[in-house]
């Protein structure tokens, strides 16, 4: 594993203003906004409950929503890639959820390089809840119903989170975990298609060659707003392989723990200590660019530029 704290990582292209991003009294939503902007992306800001949004878009793709005019891939089942940029007060956001908005940005470049152009990445509002708030406060609540209102309901969505320290790429199946304890017939499609979408993610790791692939249950994301707004994604994050082993071995023995994770409800120290280490760094002061392990960020990305590529042909056996 690489020097953590060597910083000569961030000194290449788009990963220049990183340092700025996760400063202490970062304005993050205009160090992004200029910087999408110095790098001639082709995106747009749109504001949904007071939360603001980044669209980005392949380049030539019209995109007019302030004047009235729609999103492109209307109808369509486009991929779309999405992370967070918001942090908690008093963290530095490195890894949560710094690292996977700047992979993303690398990732947009790619694509408009090979262009390949049935995609969009949005960089979300308002993910980290205060205390006392539900979920449908979450942005990705209100922005589902809006994708949906805007024809956008085939989406495939994968939400990148925490994607910054490990070499273990990790599909959370919460989602399933949840649907498949409720057998409301309602859940039928959004069952389908999180199978659909973990079928095409694990389709493209044997495409890119990436051997170190786990899925568990993993504390709630921005699916969980997602969700609750009617649109089901896929979230992908990363694990040192020695923690994913250790955290596969402790389900195995106590499969109820995912329970507790998923709720993040995991008051016990004895219990809070079998939390994977970068987990329990999240989200306060330790969340820091020394736990960062840049050198794997390559593979991360690769992988989200071949996903784009993926068709959605098995999208008609899906019943609506």
């Amino acid at each position: 594993m690489g020097n953590r704290a060597n910083r000569s990582w961030a000194s290449q292209s788009p990963y220049d203003r990183f340092f700025d991003f996760i400063a202490p009294d970062a304005d993050r939503f205009s160090v992004l906004s200029d910087h999408i902007q110095r790098l001639g992306l082709n995106a747009v800001v749109i504001s949904i409950e007071e939360n603001r949004h980044f669209f980005i878009f392949p380049q030539g793709k019209n995109l007019k929503p302030n004047a009235g005019g729609s999103l492109p891939f209307r109808g369509q089942s486009p991929i779309v890639l999405t992370a967070h940029y918001d942090r908690v007060q008093g963290s530095p956001g490195a890894n949560d959820n710094s690292a996977a908005v700047f992979q993303l940005l690398q990732t947009a470049l790619l694509l408009n390089e090979q262009k390949i152009d049935q995609w969009m990445i949005i960089f979300a509002d308002k993910e980290e809840l205060e205390d006392g708030e539900e979920v449908h406060k979450q942005g990705s609540f209100s922005l589902a119903e809006k994708l949906r209102k805007w024809g956008l309901s085939k989406a495939r969505i994968y939400n990148f989170d925490a994607c910054g320290t490990g070499d273990t790429l990790v599909f959370s199946s919460t989602a399933e975990y949840l649907l498949n304890k409720n057998k409301k017939p309602g859940f039928r499609h959004a069952s389908q298609m999180m199978n659909l979408l973990r079928e095409t993610a694990m389709g493209t790791t044997r495409r890119v060659r990436l051997s170190k692939v786990l899925s568990v249950p993993t504390p709630f994301s921005n699916d969980a707003g997602f969700l609750k707004g009617g649109i089901p994604v896929q979230t992908i994050t990363m694990l040192p392989t020695n923690e994913a082993n250790l955290y596969t071995l402790l389900l195995r023995k106590r499969p109820a723990f995912a329970d507790l994770i998923i709720a993040g409800s995991i008051k016990n120290p004895a219990d809070r200590r079998l939390v994977p280490e970068t987990w329990r760094c999240l989200n306060g002061p330790a969340d820091t660019h020394l736990r960062l392990t840049p050198e794997h960020y390559e593979r991360i990305v690769h992988f989200a530029v071949e996903l784009c590529k993926s068709q959605p042909t098995e999208l008609r056996s899906i019943s609506s």
